[in-house]
């Protein structure tokens, strides 16, 4: 709705919020210039169209294709469960339909598709951003539509704007008080691309989240006033719609982006210009000869024999020994020194791959990244190279992985507070009794008790905990040897532990607690987290009945019999003492008295431990 200014009463002006989107503008111009320069080295259609246009050597396009794939290939899978193992069912079950449902949006939205385009403007222009909608839709926005307040970093920004393109349509059924003869509508095209632009007129519209205000802002240039001013559709852990961008170098105390571009433009130019070198000079290796121009029979008939293809013609008739200066044609004819030029490449050639491999090493990229291993190599060698070369693109990776992460959680929040828990029931393909209905003779979860956690967004951060996969693609190998692995230690654990359960159930919930334990440590323990407690849970009460059934054994009644028979004793004792002291109204020393206290509370400490040593059963 529009807003009014609290002094006059007129509609608040938008020269205040238009000032912020410039100032934004203009913290990052320099970046922005220098990632347009980066866009056309990276694919220009119409440079590299050129026929006539300059030899270069694409090494930075071949990078960064090794490199996006490396630092994010599949989709995320969210991952909701119970922030603690021992959680109730009501959070078992809400985690479960949750992640249901994440499942299918993340499919329906394409988040992959999405998160594609944020790494790859993370991988060029060391920044990639998503934002959410107030519906979960997650999209990915143009480095130019993106602004945020100059901040030192992340968690001071005051505010973020994000650029829309609106049709005159769109604008109407958005913003029906807004007079539309007064908003600027214009083609929109890409910059300095004057053929790709669309046909229809649209007006650019900024949507800024001010977190001082607690408010969505809408402005678009040359309009006097706010478009619009609403309090936000949900209350996300953050205020923004967005998480922090996919960062790469930061300069040092600012939120300003440095591409790795820069780092090795000076090399690639230099390789560009050795490439453009070897090509004029590949131009001019071609055998080439002088001879005297009264000789001219000498020079057709070489012609003639450089042309002939026929293996059995050998001679070529000349008319005249004379014209071969005495018969030797090296007299005749002087040629070009080609051995020099052919030198002069071969010297260019080795100066470029020095220059090749000095950008791989500022880069990172190992050579079994780029498939260049030798045959003689180990396979130890080349997963070395492999780990090398992750370890210097892991910040790039985690990056990616947190994104995904800080996504899959907003859209998290979106649907626990704005759908309700029924319709979120139906979307996860599951059903809950409701409270209205009650089920007699078991323990049952309603829908009614998982909305109501789902809703409360202050407790549900609590007793939720939303994550994803892993985003990398997995080594099938490294995969296999997990679950491998996995298996093994859960098999020893198992026949070990079932051997102690079987002779003491009472050490059950200890072993199921440890199970866990060793279970957390390895991925597939994660996966399987619900089974493995449900199981250990199943252990500690089937120990629990046979305890219950088996009853004490001989030892067990002797034990408790002698501790019993003590415990009588150390009270007779004292009661001894206090008729004592009062039959004789006998003062006692308070040193007696500390002695005495010190041998009841150790005779007490003996009994505790001896009620805490397990039995041995014969």
């Amino acid at each position: 709705m529009m807003q009014e200014d609290a002094d006059t009463g007129a509609p608040e002006a938008s020269k205040p919020f238009l000032d912020l989107i410039k100032d934004g503008e203009k913290a990052l111009s320099t970046y922005q210039e220098k990632c347009d320069s980066i866009d056309a080295k990276y694919a220009s259609l119409k440079t590299m169209a050129e026929a006539l246009g300059d030899r270069e050597f694409q090494i930075f396009w071949a990078n960064l294709e090794v490199l996006k794939p490396s630092i994010y290939t599949r989709s995320p899978q969210p991952v909701v469960q119970p922030r603690h193992r021992d959680g109730q069912e009501v959070q078992r079950k809400a985690s479960e339909m949750l992640e249901r449902v994440l499942e299918m949006d993340i499919e329906a939205d394409d988040l992959h598709d999405t998160l594609l385009m944020v790494r790859d403007d993370l991988a060029t222009s060391a920044r990639g951003v998503p934002w959410v909608l107030d519906n979960g839709e997650c999209l990915h926005v143009d480095r130019r539509d993106f602004v945020h307040d100059p901040a030192r970093k992340w968690k001071e920004c005051g505010w973020v704007a994000r650029r829309a393109y609106m049709t005159r349509e769109a604008i109407a059924d958005r913003f029906p008080d807004a007079d539309r003869t007064k908003i600027k509508f214009e083609e929109v095209k890409k910059d300095d691309a004057d053929d790709y632009k669309t046909s229809r007129k649209k007006a650019s519209v900024w949507e800024i989240w001010h977190k001082g205000r607690q408010a969505v802002i809408w402005v678009t240039p040359d309009y006097p006033e706010v478009l619009e001013v609403s309090d936000p559709l949900v209350n996300v852990k953050g205020f923004f719609p967005c998480p922090k961008p996919a960062y790469g170098t930061l300069e040092r105390g600012t939120l300003k982006p440095v591409p790795d571009f820069v780092y090795y433009r000076d090399q690639v130019d230099e390789i560009n210009e050795l490439t453009a070198r070897i090509s004029s000079l590949s131009e001019s290796l071609r055998l080439k000869g002088f001879y005297a121009s009264g000789t001219s029979e000498v020079g057709e008939a070489i012609e003639a024999a450089m042309k002939q293809t026929d293996n059995k013609a050998i001679l070529v008739p000349v008319s005249s020994t004379a014209a071969l200066g005495g018969g030797k044609l090296s007299d005749a004819i002087v040629w070009l020194p080609v051995d020099e030029v052919a030198q002069v490449i071969t010297a260019l050639v080795q100066l470029r791959k020095q220059l090749i491999e000095d950008v791989y090493e500022i880069t990172g990229l190992s050579d079994i990244m780029r498939g260049a291993t030798e045959a003689s190599e180990t396979a130890t060698a080349q997963n070395l190279k492999a780990q090398y070369g992750s370890v210097r693109i892991r910040e790039r990776q985690n990056e990616m992985v947190r994104v995904a992460r800080d996504v899959i959680r907003l859209k998290a929040e979106i649907f626990a507070e704005k759908v309700p828990g029924a319709e979120l029931a139906v979307m996860a393909g599951m059903s809950f009794p409701s409270q209205m209905q009650p089920v007699e003779g078991e323990k049952t979860v309603f829908i009614e008790q998982i909305d109501q956690l789902l809703k409360n967004e202050r407790l549900r951060p609590f007793v939720l905990e939303v994550e994803s996969d892993s985003t990398i693609a997995p080594n099938e190998e490294a995969e296999k040897q997990s679950r491998i692995e996995f298996i093994t230690a859960m098999g020893a654990f198992i026949q070990q532990a079932g051997a102690m359960v079987a002779q003491q159930p009472e050490t059950a919930p200890f072993a199921a607690e440890l199970m866990k334990f060793t279970a957390g440590g390895f991925r597939a323990g994660r996966e399987l987290g619900q089974a493995i407690d449900e199981f250990a849970e199943l252990v500690k009460q089937k120990a629990a009945e046979a305890t219950q059934n088996q009853g004490p054994t001989p030892q067990q009644q002797e034990m408790n019999q002698m501790l019993q028979e003590r415990f009588a004793e150390l009270q007779e004792f004292e009661k001894r003492l206090d008729k004592q002291a009062r039959d004789q109204n006998v003062q006692l020393h308070d040193a007696k008295v500390t002695e005495i206290q010190e041998r009841t509370n150790k005779t007490l400490a003996e009994i505790a431990k001896i009620q805490a040593e397990p039995v041995q059963v014969q």
